[in-house]
C-alpha cells in the first residue's frame, strides 16, 4: 500500500516554505534523506512557486501531494487554474527567474502535467534506487 502525504496552502509565496517543509518531513518520516530528499524538495518548491505565482484564480488554494509506493515517488502540484499549463522557456543568463521547469527536466525521472475537470496537475517521478529504511512507528502501534 502505497504512503501519501497530501495537503493544501493558499496561493500565497509566503506559504511555499510551509509546502517545503512539510515534503521534508514526509521524506524524514519515510526514511528519504540526503541528495534523493534535497532534490524532491528543491522540485517541490519549484513547482509550488509556479502554481502560486501563474494560478489566476483568486483566493485559491494550491494542492501538494506526496506519493510513496516501493521505490517510485511521485510529487504532484494541484491549482485550480485548469487552463494555463506549464511550458518551459529559455531564460537568458541574467533573467532571475523561468529555470523552474528546465530543473524538472533534469532532476526527475518523468514529469508532465494534466488537465483535471477543475484544476491542473504538474507532476515529478523519482525512482529511489537504495533501499529505504522506514524510520517512522506506524499509527495504532
Amino acid at each position: 500500500m502505497p504512503e501519501t502525504e497530501t495537503f493544501r496552502i493558499p496561493k500565497h509565496r509566503r506559504h511555499v516554505s510551509t509546502a517545503r517543509q512539510r515534503i521534508r518531513k514526509a521524506l524524514v518520516n519515510w526514511g528519504i534523506t540526503d541528495e534523493p530528499a534535497d532534490s524532491v524538495c528543491l522540485l517541490a518548491n519549484e513547482l509550488v512557486t509556479n502554481a502560486v505565482t501563474h494560478c489566476r484564480i483568486s483566493y485559491a488554494q494550491v494542492e501538494v501531494t506526496l506519493t510513496l509506493q516501493n521505490t517510485e515517488l511521485v510529487l504532484e502540484v494541484h491549482d485550480p487554474d485548469r487552463d494555463r499549463l506549464p511550458r518551459p522557456r529559455d531564460s537568458g543568463p541574467d533573467e532571475e527567474g523561468g529555470r523552474g521547469l528546465a530543473l524538472v527536466e533534469e532532476l526527475a525521472d518523468t514529469w508532465g502535467h494534466r488537465q483535471e475537470p477543475y484544476a491542473k496537475c504538474v507532476w515529478a517521478r523519482f525512482t529511489l534506487t537504495e533501499t529505504l529504511e522506514r524510520a517512522h512507528v506506524p499509527a495504532g502501534l
